[in-house]
């Protein structure tokens, strides 16, 4: 199996024909998708933390959430579920100050609501935020007590959005989502992944629900489907000089995607998948293209 290193090298040189694509990957504005409840507009590349900020020492990483920032990025996605990373978040902002404020996004992942509240209390504290932009629960858990903290929460300006998450249960969560009054969803999908399409993401598109995409690369398995081969004319069309470009435009191609979330400890691969936020949104015709080439 290859790795993302020598996928992202192979796949530089092969598009290195392409004078399209590497203009559209360095120029112009990036893309942006509006959150439905609100009409606010969104960088339509955010960053993921599972794994990657879950980190005592955020040397190695800052570089990696400053070169997001400073390239236009907003959506910075946690959990308590991820060990230090929400610690690591608030440090690494701190250290950075941005200019522009960045989207904290983080979740509720326990029973209770005194529990829910203090491990929420907890989250603001060490994200360093006066407000979180959006709170989820955190795969359903508990949820029907969570979510009515996060409606108080949200009424008295404590956070901006709620949201539900789920990496698996995905009609379960579009049961929820049809019944209950919603700002995101949080939901796996990918070239490889495509359950979603059915029924949840039409769900999240009628009852007008921002939808951020965990596991866009399907845990890194996409890159091996595409091992040793050349990037699709498809490609060039839609401003990519990567695989991993590719898979995001696929992504954003999908009318109900919001924000899809990689997550990465690597300057290299930070870089390539902020090159997804330029450049043309697929049409019907190009995703089944994409698909077609894997």
């Amino acid at each position: 199996m290859w790795t993302r290193r020598e996928m992202l090298a192979m796949t530089t040189v092969l598009g290195a024909g392409s004078a399209f694509a590497k203009e559209a990957s360095v120029s112009g504005d990036i893309l942006r998708r509006k959150v439905p409840s609100s009409g606010e507009q969104l960088p339509a590349i955010g960053i993921g933390s599972w794994e990657t900020f879950d980190v005592d020492d955020v040397a190695p990483v800052q570089p990696v959430l400053a070169k997001f920032l400073a390239g236009g990025g907003r959506v910075i996605d946690s959990s308590p579920m991820y060990g230090r990373s929400e610690a690591a978040i608030g440090k690494m902002i701190a250290a950075i100050k941005p200019a522009a404020s960045p989207f904290l996004a983080t979740k509720v992942w326990t029973t209770g609501q005194r529990e829910g509240i203090a491990q929420m209390e907890r989250s603001v504290s060490r994200m360093g935020a006066k407000v979180i932009d959006l709170m989820q629960v955190h795969n359903l858990v508990d949820w029907k007590t969570q979510l009515a903290t996060l409606r108080e929460w949200k009424a008295a300006g404590k956070v901006r959005y709620i949201g539900l998450t789920h990496y698996g249960a995905l009609d379960e969560l579009e049961r929820v989502v049809r019944a209950e009054s919603i700002d995101f969803v949080q939901l796996p999908y990918s070239v490889a992944q495509r359950g979603a399409e059915k029924r949840l993401l039409p769900a999240c598109e009628d009852r007008g629900a921002a939808v951020l995409v965990m596991e866009p690369f399907a845990k890194g398995a996409l890159f091996a489907k595409v091992k040793g081969k050349a990037l699709p004319a498809v490609a060039g069309e839609l401003g990519c000089t990567s695989w991993a470009q590719l898979f995001l435009k696929f992504i954003l191609g999908h009318p109900a995607v919001t924000c899809p979330i990689p997550a990465t400890s690597k300057v290299a691969h930070l870089d390539d998948n902020m090159g997804a936020m330029r450049g043309p949104v697929p049409t019907a015709a190009q995703r089944a293209a994409i698909v077609a080439a894997i």
